[in-house]
């Protein structure tokens, strides 16, 4: 008999990814898809669902309510937790990020369930520079309120002997933080950003999809906090290369000289939008971890340089879109 797999933020970047691998997988017998609204519903299936494969089933559920994770996780052998708040007030973060994750790792344990993964954030860590830190070693120091609810609710999964996933940035079709950020940022400035020689940890979301459903399946997972980002990192320079031609041909037209990293900060001390991107592309975010490419039985995927064009339609339609 195969394993019965709940995932919850099934209709999200990340986690549609996951449902939709789940849905494909020769060793999966129930996939159970967490959604709040029948609309979600009848997205999710729709995405997930497929020929000859594992029995796709949608349950209607929220993190803020207990009853219904206790209702998700009966009968299942492991969960893939993705859902999660991004932004907004610190008491809907804590609600939905923190006591979510406790009481769905509750949910779990009285279930009887084999393995919990949940998927969280480099930014635990805070802000950088990282250079090759290996994650294992880094003391959690988040600096935003959803970065501090989602470092409290990793707690929980750790507790109850979970795996914690820990990317930095996901690229991908779907994205529209880190590609959408960065472009805001570029558009902020007189000219280019200069190359500082930083290098970043990247992760397209397929290969975090496969490494989220890796954990949950390969008898090799070890319970703790995993970093996920390809072995690769890639250096500022490949990074603004790949994303300048998605900015506005009169922006790019009216470019001037390439501005300094000390230049940018000032330049953009009255935006703290793009101030923070600042901080986040500017300085170096290297996480070295290669654990997931050998404990889930999944490679990383090609490198940023070969992976992200066949993402750059999906990124011209969204920019499109948005005007």
């Amino acid at each position: 008999m195969g394993t019965r797999l709940l995932v919850t933020g099934a209709t999200g970047f990340i986690g549609g990814r996951v449902a939709a691998a789940a849905a494909a997988h020769p060793d999966l017998d129930h996939v159970r898809l967490l959604v709040r609204s029948p609309e979600a519903a009848d997205a999710a299936a729709a995405r997930a669902a497929g020929p000859g494969g594992p029995v796709v089933e949608t349950v209607r559920g929220d993190l803020r309510d207990a009853a219904s994770l206790r209702r998700a996780c009966e009968g299942v052998d492991a969960v893939v937790h993705c859902a999660s708040a991004i932004g907004g007030e610190e008491e809907e973060l804590r609600s939905v990020n923190e006591h979510g994750a406790r009481d769905l790792a509750a949910a779990a344990a009285r279930a009887g369930v084999r393995r919990i993964v949940a998927l969280s954030t480099a930014s635990v860590h805070g802000r950088g520079p990282f250079r090759a830190a290996d994650p294992a070693g880094l003391p959690l120091a988040p600096g935003s309120a959803t970065s501090r609810s989602r470092a409290a609710g990793e707690r929980y999964v750790l507790d109850a002997g979970g795996t914690v996933l820990r990317p930095h940035l996901v690229y991908g079709t779907g994205d529209r933080q880190v590609v959408p950020g960065l472009l805001k940022l570029l558009a902020a400035l007189p000219g280019p950003l200069a190359d500082a020689g930083s290098l970043h940890s990247l992760v397209e979301v397929d290969s975090l999809a496969g490494a989220l459903l890796g954990a949950a399946l390969s008898p090799a997972t070890r319970p703790g906090a995993y970093g996920v980002a390809h072995p690769d990192p890639v250096s500022d320079a490949e990074l603004l290369a790949a994303v300048e031609p998605l900015l506005p041909e009169a922006v790019r037209a009216a470019r001037g000289p390439a501005v300094e990293l000390a230049e940018a900060r000032a330049l953009l001390a009255g935006n703290p939008v793009a101030a923070h991107h600042l901080e986040l592309f500017g300085v170096d975010h290297w996480f070295a971890d290669e654990r997931p490419w050998t404990d889930f039985g999944r490679g990383p995927g090609p490198a940023f340089t070969a992976a992200f064009p066949r993402h750059l339609a999906w990124y011209r339609e969204l920019l499109a879109a948005r005007g």
